[in-house]
């Protein structure tokens, strides 16, 4: 039987990260769509992320991306997220929209302007460092287009090489989070296209370094939660990117394309003991269509109720039922634990922890929205090129 006192802690001590750039205005290649009281400065992004938290109870942190987030004072803006209840989370590097980098970053032919990038992941360190930062969040659009564009083994070297000086940089309790990608922006390879190629790398570097997994990184059919359990195994998983796809990096809200991949992930991770602090759950979406506040609240609640599903799986009965070789008596404790409404359980939480059982309902209610789209008017508006 599941002890439902201990499923409720659990529940109570989830921590999800939002990212800063989900607040901003996003879109497709084709085009980025506006809307009203979106944040123009990382300021107002923090101020929609505290409304996040106070709504949800378990989004304490917020990921920055540099250099949208870029501000004068970080120590200072460490300080400003504070007085409204959330803190500074990942620093999460850009090497991928600069000219520079059409042909690769710290991969790049060119020595001049591998220094240039690695030269903005030491800044990221510094602000890591006046933030008081864990993490340092690396993805790489690096690779190329057309067989015979570049040497595919020497970009593994100066990858190597330019991860190895990040890595010596890293202070006391800090982390460097290696993020991999199938594809996309570079066709033909990418240098870090798998779980296999960060792993390799972080396993070189040292304990400091850990791999990312996002849910819409991987080809189609790829075993995920399989991935996260190996990663669990070997104390390499690092953080896990929520989202959701249908056919490439999609960036959806989590458990939009497929809740059953959710809850099967959440189970390894619940099996693995990755619900502790070690590894760091954080949203990676772009909501181009649907307001901001509102869906980030809704994904922050999908895992939830995909995290309260693995809590409530009978894991003693299912290792008799694989102990015993009964295949559909195991599939079954799982399906039970996922066919399970944990939406009474999560309003049972919420309550015990202060908070209104209906966070979405209680946000619209705050006229929170109504707010910022009289306050924000006028200036630049953050998003994708800001």
């Amino acid at each position: 039987m599941t002890d439902l006192a201990a499923v409720k802690a659990a529940l109570k001590t989830q921590a999800v990260e939002t990212p800063s750039w989900a607040y901003g205005n996003s879109g497709t290649r084709f085009k980025v769509f506006a809307q009203a009281g979106v944040p123009r400065t990382a300021q107002e992004k923090l101020q929609d992320a505290a409304k996040v938290h106070e709504f949800t109870g378990v989004a304490p942190t917020v990921a920055l991306h540099i250099p949208w987030d870029r501000v004068d004072d970080y120590t200072a803006l460490a300080k400003y997220a504070e007085e409204r209840g959330v803190r500074l989370g990942a620093v999460n590097s850009n090497t991928f929209q600069d000219d520079d980098y059409r042909l690769g970053s710290i991969c790049h032919p060119d020595a001049a302007v591998r220094r240039k990038a690695l030269g903005h992941l030491l800044e990221c360190v510094d602000i890591m460092d006046a933030t008081g930062s864990r993490d340092l969040k690396l993805w790489f659009a690096d690779g190329t287009n057309y067989p015979g564009q570049d040497d595919i083994r020497a970009r593994q070297d100066r990858l190597a090489e330019g991860l190895a000086e990040v890595y010596a940089r890293l202070g006391d309790g800090q982390r460097m989070l290696l993020e991999y990608k199938f594809f996309e922006p570079a066709f033909y390879t990418t240098d870090v296209p798998d779980w296999g190629t960060a792993y390799a790398h972080c396993l070189k570097l040292g304990p400091k370094a850990q791999v990312v997994v996002d849910t819409g990184h991987h080809a189609p059919g790829t075993n995920i939660e399989f991935i996260v359990a190996t990663l669990l195994r070997e104390e390499r998983l690092g953080g896990f990117d929520f989202n959701s796809r249908f056919y490439a990096d999609d960036d959806l809200m989590v458990g939009a394309a497929d809740p059953f991949q959710l809850f099967r992930i959440m189970y390894e991770v619940v099996r693995g003991g990755g619900l502790s602090a070690r590894v760091a759950f954080m949203l990676d979406q772009c909501h181009n269509i649907e307001a901001k506040i509102p869906a980030i609240i809704r994904s922050v609640m999908n895992v939830q109720e995909a995290t309260a599903k693995a809590l409530l799986v009978d894991r003693s009965a299912l290792a008799a039922a694989q102990a015993a070789g009964d295949v559909l008596d195991a599939n079954a404790v799982l399906m039970d634990a996922y066919n399970t409404d944990v939406r009474p359980l999560l309003r049972q939480v919420r309550e015990e922890m202060g908070r209104d059982p209906d966070p979405l309902a209680a946000y619209r209610r705050s006229g929170w929205a109504e707010k910022v789209v009289a306050e924000r008017v006028g200036g630049r508006q953050a998003g994708w090129d800001a």
